[in-house]
């Protein structure tokens, strides 16, 4: 059994971690105490990729809640899910971040940090096959982002072999939290860059689009925007839980999604997106395909129209030909051929689950490894610089003890990774003429030395 261990830091991460295991005890037939409530055989195989099985017949999740305050766990406590998770699972300080990532990182966080890192050694001694660990956070606030990217470097040096993909909710472009957002995501950026394997880039503006345009809801809340979130992060581990035809877990999608060691940001998309009512239908193939390319289901804002794929996986779920499903995104390359990269050739990584997700009869899950995610970094770019030419803000970072040149060195090395992501959307794969040529004057050189044989 391939496990996973589940962290959730902060209030945002808490928010979605919740809704997250409500998705997956449905999928699973677990109810709120932990009972097996299922109706298929299948849905017990592989219970052990996220849960535990404690005693009398219960099933705990693999989790890990983590906060500086405890007015969040106090609120999951006190929820219809409170009783599902060990008392154990619940690491929170008392004094809160303040959404300052100093805080979070270096002083609060750093007396917290060794609690969790001990919660997290006694879930994984109790794995025998661990896969990897599953981060959730927002990078806006100051425990999410600083004491969530302090456990990711922590984490990283205790388990160096294992996959560890983080979901993180980013900045949105209009619609701002918290003043020193910016500050505070941007930091982020670097020990997202140096230990993560994959990062699932989302924000609140895009959800909450999605939600109006494709749902109808007129007014989202945080409960609609976590669920499309948390149907993307089943989706991603849904090959390890469930039997089919194709499979892919998280190593293989790492290999498979990350050309180069950096450039592991992705766009998440799930479809069918569409209001629940007794007017929606069944989609194709060739429908759900469209709706998974289509740049406006994107979970983060960024278009991909104005960058080009790296690297696709899709995640189809339900009882579908895996002739079809290559062939549709066949055509999709062809259809759109200049998105893509034209010198990683195969480059569209495929799973097909047997089972769909409940109350559809098929989805898919899209992980786009896009140039367009730059969007994101160039505009938290212009939002830290703004402020920090003026070093407004910086002394409550600096109080906590950070120093300038941190803020500096952030800077530096997130613009390298935007000017990384653009040399390779400007990349063009050699003419077979060229490469012809090339090869025909290695040739030339190697017998030059020897002369004619």
């Amino acid at each position: 059994m391939r496990e996973i261990v589940h962290l959730q830091i902060g209030q945002c991460g808490n928010q979605i971690g919740a809704k997250f295991w409500e998705v997956i005890g449905d999928e699973h037939g677990i109810d709120y105490t932990g009972r097996d409530r299922g109706a298929s055989a299948l849905q017990l195989e592989r219970i052990g990729v996220y849960y535990n099985e404690a005693y009398g017949g219960r099933y705990v999740p693999r989790a890990v809640l983590v906060d500086l305050e405890p007015g969040t766990m106090d609120s999951i406590r006190s929820s219809q899910l409170g009783t599902l998770f060990q008392p154990d699972s619940f690491v929170y300080g008392t004094s809160g971040a303040g959404n300052n990532w100093a805080k979070g990182h270096y002083t609060e966080g750093a007396e917290l940090a060794e609690g969790v890192l001990e919660a997290v050694r006694r879930e994984s001694e109790g794995c025998d096959c661990l896969q990897g660990f599953q981060l959730v956070h927002s990078l806006g606030g100051g425990t999410g982002a600083g004491l969530g990217t302090l456990l990711l470097a922590r984490v990283r040096d205790e388990f160096p072999d294992r996959i560890l993909s983080c979901f993180s909710v980013l900045p949105s472009p209009q619609v701002s939290d918290t003043v020193v957002e910016p500050y505070n995501a941007l930091l982020s950026v670097r020990p997202l860059a140096a230990a993560a394997d994959a990062c699932f880039c989302l924000d609140n503006e895009a959800l909450h689009g999605l939600c109006r345009r494709a749902l109808r809801l007129a007014a989202p809340r945080y409960g609609d925007l976590n669920r499309l979130v948390s149907l993307t992060m089943s989706g991603v581990t849904t090959s390890l839980r469930f039997p089919g035809q194709l499979n892919a877990d998280l190593r293989k999608l790492a290999v498979n999604m990350v050309p180069f060691p950096r450039l592991h940001f992705f766009a998440p998309a799930f479809a069918p997106l569409a209001a629940p009512g007794p007017q929606q239908r069944a989609l194709s193939v060739a429908e759900l395909t469209q709706q998974m390319f289509d740049g406006r289901n994107a979970m983060a804002a960024c278009d991909p129209r104005r960058g080009r794929y790296l690297t696709v996986a899709c995640v189809f779920r339900g009882r579908l030909s895996t002739q079809e499903v290559e062939r549709q995104l066949l055509a999709v390359q062809s259809r759109h051929s200049e998105r893509f990269v034209d010198w990683i050739p195969h480059n569209v990584k495929v799973a097909v689950c047997d089972v769909p997700p409940r109350g559809l009869d098929m989805a898919a899950t899209f992980i786009g490894n896009s140039t367009a995610i730059q969007e994101l970094f160039t505009r938290l770019l212009e939002r830290f610089s703004a402020m920090f030419r003026r070093r407004a803000f910086v002394h409550w970072y600096t109080s906590e003890g950070m120093d300038l040149a941190e803020f500096e060195e952030a800077e530096s090395q997130v613009r390298d990774l935007v000017s990384e992501y653009q040399q390779f959307q400007e990349a063009r794969g050699l003419p077979e003429e060229d490469q012809g040529g090339e090869e025909a004057e290695v040739g030339a050189e190697e017998q030059e030395p020897g002369g004619a044989p």
